[in-house]
């Protein structure tokens, strides 16, 4: 009962969150813009590197909280939801991930929880980074970015693969496609939140140690230690992509505002019948 109580709270939290938060956009640190004649100043590389750390900061801090507070703890509540609701011939069946269906664990809860949220967590982060600036500012965002990652991801991945066995003790299966869709939403919406929050928060990298100590999500990176050298590529590609004056003024040109919208709702669309196709199985089954 305490692991589900302390859940809830978590899922409160996650919520209050994004009430708060919710109609903050990224607000991104200065950075030289071109003149009325389209001709901009390169940005010193210092400062490329720096803003590269910070949106990185911004990333991992905002996805691993909401991961914890919402995929985390959220999907250890639905799971627990499906388990009431599967009926007494699931009960103490071995699912997927060798959980035992209708007993509540604390290690089995925390191990969830961590597990979710620091890799769920960095990889919604991340993303949420990258395509913010095509999403809509405020709500609209959240909920678009939500949208976007129960159906590019939600069937692909987690949590409503259709291969996951566990679909056939548990649900039924409206409850689990219901249940886990609302999650999925809301794990996005507060991503944004909470992106938007610590955008507001966090400074640029310098030698002050305020400033050095708000980098410490970073330190939730080591775990993932071969994802390191691909970060270190990526800032090195950022850094010379600022060295090339086409580039910097394309990044400021509206019309890639425009084309990166409508090819996010193009993949959209394109993924859209794989979710349906995965969601119709998923509802077919318990």
């Amino acid at each position: 009962m305490t692991v589900i109580v302390v859940c809830i709270a978590l899922v409160l939290a996650g919520l209050v969150a994004a009430v708060r938060w919710g109609s903050l956009a990224v607000e991104p640190p200065p950075m030289p813009a071109p003149d009325a004649a389209g001709q901009t100043e390169l940005p010193p590389v210092g400062l490329v590197v720096r803003r590269y750390l910070w949106y990185l900061t911004v990333a991992v801090a905002s996805g691993v909280a909401a991961g914890l507070l919402a995929a985390g703890a959220g999907g250890r509540l639905v799971m627990r939801l499906l388990a009431v609701t599967a009926g007494d011939e699931a009960q103490g069946r071995l699912t997927e991930a060798e959980q035992i269906v209708g007993r509540i664990s604390v290690d089995g809860t925390l191990g969830f929880i961590i597990f979710t949220g620091l890799f769920f967590g960095l990889a919604s982060g991340a993303a949420y980074l990258l395509l913010h600036r095509w999403l809509p500012a405020g709500w609209p965002g959240g909920l678009a970015y939500g949208a976007l990652l129960l159906i590019v991801a939600g069937t692909r991945l987690e949590p409503l693969r259709p291969g996951n066995l566990d679909f056939d003790l548990v649900g039924p299966g409206w409850v689990s496609v219901a249940a886990f869709s609302v999650l999925v939403v809301f794990h996005g919406v507060l991503v944004a939140a909470l992106a938007g929050r610590i955008s507001r928060a966090l400074p640029l990298p310098d030698a002050r140690p305020r400033a050095i100590a708000a980098y410490a999500p970073l330190v939730l990176l080591l775990p993932l230690v071969p994802v390191i050298p691909l970060l270190v590529l990526v800032g090195l590609g950022v850094v010379l992509a600022s060295r090339v004056p086409l580039v910097v003024v394309a990044w400021h040109d509206r019309r890639l505002l425009m084309i990166g919208r409508v090819a996010l709702a193009l993949f959209t669309l394109l993924a859209l019948p794989g979710f349906a196709m995965g969601v119709a199985d998923i509802l077919g089954r318990t």
